[in-house]
């Protein structure tokens, strides 16, 4: 997983003269409707909420320089990216009360501007698989003192919290790691669904990686075990580009089944249908087996970057795609609304940072360049401005202005 730290923002000064350059987007607008500060009954996620745009962002501060070298086309189109809601990572830092600091200081820049924050907590022991963003704590007694930590900064307002990318999807059983080690980590991972749940605020999603990877009866056993009783529901696709049609069925298909594995004496994971099989049937199954009023988990999707869907490399081309880093000619996809017409999505959200790095991918090849870009991308979480233009560039739809922060 590829992420960043919480940024802590430009001055106030630079992050209105980035959002002035685009005519339609005036600098001190404030949004057009408040999001509640207390939670609705059962956790939900209301419809009408608004989610937490960060005025100092790396897009805002992007316009700025884009201005200053006189590329107006680009300081415009940063402009526009830097308006939407993106969420804001926490990545683990040495003192607890840092972790509670950071968590209290987006908590009131939210409230100022009456919306919702969305944080991301990216800090369980080994994550990533030890890959490009590997860390966490060092052990799953930090882990915990490190959620109680972000649990106090949360304090009693909504704040939405993706737990821990890849964290089930990518547990150690799916790279290589010990039986006691996948234990351990469920543990870790429905441990901290349960510490957030103290907080009333707290509206939490589990891993369910997205529809390219785990099948469902699995990514559902996963959940299961993994605590999703403690959580509101799942989220898909963070730093990843599948459709949204794609992925609003394989959560539909993950929620039936982790309904059913709950409540159906002997069920096992593979008695689920997957989103591999023929649709007609994979949907009678789930007529058969999960009641039209059954409680199902509801899910969020990421949306930032497949606008485009997935990137498919030329057969033959590398050894290894890595069709996951930095792939070329990618957009934006969908806003980040809670609108989304579906019962069982929350909401459409950003919550891989547009414009930051996967990683030095090498697709297989010797390295150190990236063949796709003929040089060596940036290290994982470091801004990109070449891959943010470019996303803003090919947006599906056509990259606007935030309706919300316009005056």
């Amino acid at each position: 997983m590829r992420s960043t730290r919480v940024t802590r923002g430009l001055a106030a000064a630079a992050a209105a003269a980035a959002l002035c350059l685009s005519p339609s987007l005036p600098a001190a607008a404030a949004p057009a409707a408040p999001a509640a500060p207390v939670p609705a009954p059962g956790r939900a996620l209301p419809s009408g909420s608004h989610f937490y745009v960060d005025l100092g962002s790396k897009a805002a501060a992007q316009a700025v320089a884009d201005a200053r070298a006189g590329d107006p086309r680009n300081a415009a189109a940063m402009a526009r990216l830097a308006s939407w809601p993106v969420a804001q990572w926490f990545n683990g830092t040495d003192d607890p009360a840092d972790t509670t600091a950071a968590m209290a200081r987006l908590q009131r820049r939210a409230a100022l501007q009456h919306q919702t924050p969305v944080a991301v907590a990216y800090n369980v022991p080994g994550r990533d698989c030890s890959q490009y963003s590997a860390g966490g704590a060092a052990d799953s007694g930090q882990y915990a003192a490190w959620v109680d930590a972000l649990a106090r900064g949360i304090g009693t307002r909504r704040t939405v919290v993706v737990l821990e990318p890849d964290g089930l999807a990518l547990s150690p059983a799916y790279c290589g790691g010990t039986a006691a080690q996948q234990a351990d980590r469920l543990a870790e991972i429905r441990g901290a669904a349960q510490r957030l749940e103290q907080r009333p605020g707290a509206v939490v999603y589990l891993d369910a990686g997205h529809s390219g990877w785990q099948a469902v009866g699995t990514m559902a056993q996963l959940l299961v075990d993994g605590g999703i009783a403690h959580a509101r529901g799942f989220f898909l696709d963070v730093s990843n580009y599948r459709t949204d049609a794609e992925l609003v069925r394989y959560g539909t298909q993950v929620a039936g089944c982790v309904w059913y594995l709950r409540t159906t004496p002997g069920a096992t994971a593979d008695d689920c249908a997957n989103q591999y099989w023929p649709a007609a049937d994979a949907d009678a199954w789930y007529a058969a087996h999960v009641p039209a009023g059954a409680d199902l988990p509801h899910f969020v999707v990421d949306t930032s970057r497949n606008g485009q869907g997935p990137w498919e490399a030329p057969a033959g081309t590398y050894p290894d795609p890595q069709t996951w880093c930095n792939p070329p000619g990618r957009g934006l996809g969908t806003r980040p609304t809670a609108d989304t017409g579906v019962p069982l999505l929350d909401a459409y959200l950003w919550i891989k940072v547009p414009g930051e790095s996967d990683g030095s991918c090498t697709r297989g090849t010797a390295g150190p360049a990236d063949p796709e870009y003929g040089a060596v991308d940036p290290a994982a979480g470091v801004w990109w401005p070449d891959q943010a233009h470019g996303l803003a560039a090919r947006a599906v739809p056509a990259l606007t202005a935030n309706p919300h922060v316009v005056g």
